[in-house]
């Protein structure tokens, strides 16, 4: 999951064009999660937090360090169901404009090939990693 995680972020940092697979997004999502909850604890242990929030500099660090990368891998896992990154601005709706984007981001992606690229599924790059 390491490697995957290395490619996803480290080789597509700033990539917002091709597509995403639903695992490629929640992968990422989950591994943020879990970095940030340890990042929030780091920061109480070592009363670093910023009084009354729960979370300091090395959470918005590492919050800052991948907006970017989750940026693009939003507006990739977008493409994969045949729409445009400026979509992604749909969040701005309070509470349906989220909740959309979430069923967007649940949705399996265009089978085919649309506009913005082949469908990642035919490529099985990154089921291969770990198994050279």
């Amino acid at each position: 999951m390491i490697n995957w995680y290395k490619k996803v972020v480290l080789e597509n940092y700033a990539n917002f064009n091709g597509r995403a697979r639903r695992s490629e997004y929640w992968y990422f999502a989950l591994v943020n999660i879990i970095v940030l909850i340890v990042a929030a604890v780091l920061d109480n242990l070592l009363g670093i937090n910023f009084d009354p929030l729960p979370y300091g500099y090395i959470y918005f660090a590492y919050a800052l360090a991948v907006f970017v990368p989750g940026l693009a891998v939003s507006v990739r896992r977008l493409h994969d169901v045949n729409k445009s990154g400026w979509f992604y601005l749909i969040v701005l709706i309070p509470l349906i404009g989220a909740i959309w984007l979430l069923v967007l981001f649940c949705t399996e992606g265009d089978k085919a090939a649309n506009q913005y690229g082949e469908d990642p599924k035919g490529n099985n790059e990154l089921d291969q990693i770990g198994h050279e």
